[in-house]
């Protein structure tokens, strides 16, 4: 469980007011916390407009509040968040540190994604809706259902032609660049969350690909996830085709140097560290140069 969560998707509330102000008076409430008068909005506004897009979303930010537990928890390291060491009966060793957690109350957990579900239904081109269920799905660390909702999102939007709404129903700019983009931190997500998560990794590139092959981070993304467990000419493969589409991209470069060096390849290793020194800025070049000078040792 994440050791803390901040506020949010307040940026789902919409800021245009819906004609009874049911959108406005909600993010009030919200934000001072009054989940009675939260409640008593929610039903009025049901009554008067049950498929409004942003009550879904407005469900669903309340039972998520309404789910949170703060806890004081015992665990192994500080994760960089303030805590309380914790010593052994004679003040000499550390055996855990105390700090604030967040636990969750999985039925009303469930209702909020019951109201967001929803809203995706009647709703199939409002993104927000899709991103905002990823994005608690990430904070729960529950990482499989978090890599489904994204590959729903990625065959949807070929559906829809990339044709995507926003919060009060505004068309998304730019809806192709924007898509790619976050899926693009999802996946970093993913990474830095462990070893364990290469195949959703994979799972996420691949769908990518298939209608976007010329997506030079989704190529690099495959690449790492088969370099990782040893399969240098299948990243390769990958990386080389990032080359063909964008040949100075340094990470690329940088990512095939080190393909080829993992291999055992010594002289293409040279080739494309020599690359990334000439087309890298100066903490690249510094880093590919101090690779070259072991490999020709």
């Amino acid at each position: 469980m994440p050791k803390h969560l901040l506020a949010f998707f307040l940026l789902l509330i919409g800021s245009q007011t819906f004609p009874q102000g049911f959108t406005t008076d909600f993010d009030k409430v919200l934000k001072e916390r009054d989940t009675a008068a939260q409640l008593q909005l929610l039903h009025n506004w049901q009554k008067a407009n049950p498929n409004d897009a942003e009550l879904f979303i407005a469900y669903f930010n309340y039972y998520f509040f309404a789910s949170r537990r703060e806890v004081i928890a015992l665990t192994d390291s500080t994760n960089g968040l303030q805590s309380l060491e914790v010593k052994d009966s004679a003040g000499l060793n550390t055996v855990g540190y105390l700090a604030e957690d967040i636990d969750f109350d999985s039925t009303l957990l469930q209702k909020g994604f019951q109201y967001i579900d929803s809203g995706i239904n009647t709703w199939p081109a409002r993104l927000d809706m899709r991103f905002g269920k990823i994005y608690v799905l990430g904070q729960l660390e529950n990482y499989e259902a978090f890599t489904n909702e994204i590959l729903k999102t990625i065959e949807t939007s070929n559906q829809l032609k990339n044709k995507w709404s926003w919060k009060n129903n505004k068309p998304v700019e730019d809806a192709e660049r924007f898509l790619l983009s976050t899926i693009q931190e999802y996946v970093v997500q993913l990474y830095d969350a462990g070893d364990d998560q290469l195949h959703r990794m994979r799972r996420i590139a691949q769908a990518v690909l298939k209608y976007y092959p010329r997506h030079v981070e989704s190529l690099s993304n495959l690449a790492i996830t088969y370099g990782l467990q040893g399969d240098y000419d299948r990243a390769l493969d990958a990386l080389l085709k990032a080359e063909k589409i964008m040949p100075r991209d340094v990470i690329v470069l940088n990512n095939i140097a080190n393909m080829y060096e993992r291999k055992g390849d010594k002289l293409n290793a040279i080739r494309y560290f020599e690359l990334t020194a000439k087309h890298g800025d100066k903490d690249a070049k510094d880093a590919a140069v101090k690779k070259l000078k072991e490999l020709k040792n």
